[in-house]
């Protein structure tokens, strides 16, 4: 008997590799004999890099800097010709400062710094994995980074951030990096919203981002005066909203390629061939609701796993159960522990003793 445990990271609690290892722990306690085979994924944003190099590509180390100037290490992913740029390791929530949001003046310059890196490297193709920024600035830090001038009515450079774009009366790409148009990129996203408007990035993820009311309506009229300076359809193409807008840059300057952040992750992973001889398939994630079947990755590995006929089963945080009928059982850690903070803390316990019933349920099969 074989079982691919192939878990999303549970964000804020732990990483998918813990959360497989905890799963295995748990089966091997009631199958003893059983082969299992842990496979880091994610979709695209916060642990896909984690996902990637533990399939085998090198880490590449980079001092950029943060959403907010502030100093940051952060990594690359390489494997010959192909790099892989998880956004949220440059211009992160998670590189803020003691957490403090900044709406209004965050900037992706250092995801620019990390395309930089990569170019160094002579790749020939850059995937970007676009989640978990703290970014609504269009992707105009990047840009900045890469060789453009922002500049102002009287020939200044703008101020970084989302409200600044306001500001911007000329883009001056006459310098921009030119090993940029030899390289193809791929934008690794599950997110499929235009720039602007009221499924846009301004009013559907800065609020996530620190954004108050008055802060969304700025970074709206910013981002719409943005795209209406480099013209054509970007703003309204799928994804352009991804990571603040950063979307609509990739596609505006990079020429990039959407593809679902899962199918990229789970190529890269070489998740098929892991799925060829497969009994069971376990998958998971924090929270199971109605975002997770619009791209998230255990929907991702479902669909995969139903095209082989694999029963498919899903451990989570908690879950909308109506949303989750098409896998074979979905097992919760609220179901043990009603406490969602002390789940959230102390996931391992909990996560092996879900392993164990899986194993039970397989064995019932």
């Amino acid at each position: 008997m074989k079982i691919v445990i192939a878990p999303d990271s549970f964000k804020g609690s732990a990483s998918s590799s813990d959360i497989a290892t905890w799963i295995e722990s748990g089966i091997h306690s009631v199958i003893p004999d059983c082969e299992t085979v842990k496979i880091a994924i994610g979709d695209g944003g916060e642990g896909s890099l984690d996902a990637v190099l533990s399939a085998g590509f090198t880490a590449i180390k980079c001092d950029v800097l943060g959403p907010v100037g502030n100093p940051v290490t952060a990594q690359i992913a390489i494997s010959g010709y192909t790099a892989f740029i998880e956004m949220a390791q440059a211009s992160g929530l998670s590189q803020l400062p003691g957490g403090v949001k900044s709406a209004l003046t965050a900037s992706s310059f250092g995801t620019g710094q990390l395309i930089l890196e990569a170019l160094d490297r002579g790749v020939s193709r850059i995937i970007l994995g676009v989640g978990g920024t703290a970014t609504t600035d269009a992707g105009a830090g990047a840009l900045q980074a890469l060789g453009a001038k922002l500049l102002d009515s009287d020939g200044n450079d703008i101020g970084p951030g989302g409200a600044a774009l306001s500001g911007c009366t000329e883009i001056d790409t006459s310098g921009v990096d030119p090993r940029l148009a030899k390289v193809s990129f791929t934008l690794a996203s599950d997110v499929t919203n235009p720039l602007l408007g009221p499924e846009g990035a301004a009013q559907v993820f800065a609020p996530q981002k620190g954004a108050t009311l008055n802060d969304v309506e700025v970074l709206e009229q910013s981002l719409a005066h943005f795209a209406s300076l480099i013209g054509g359809d970007f703003a309204s193409a799928p994804g352009a909203g991804a990571a603040g807008g950063f979307g609509f840059m990739a596609y505006a300057f990079l020429n990039a390629q959407a593809q679902s952040g899962i199918d990229v992750i789970l190529d890269l992973v070489g998740f098929d061939s892991h799925l060829a001889d497969a009994d069971y398939v376990i998958t998971g994630e924090g929270k199971f609701d109605s975002q997770s079947v619009k791209g998230k990755a255990p929907w991702g590995i479902l669909q995969r796993a139903q095209t082989l006929k694999i029963p498919t089963f899903l451990v989570c945080g908690d879950a909308d159960i109506q949303q989750g009928s098409h896998f074979t059982e979905i097992f919760t850690l609220t179901s043990l522990e009603s406490d969602i903070d002390k789940c959230i803390s102390n996931p391992a316990p909990l996560v092996t003793q879900l392993g164990a019933k899986i194993a039970q349920s397989i064995q019932k099969l």
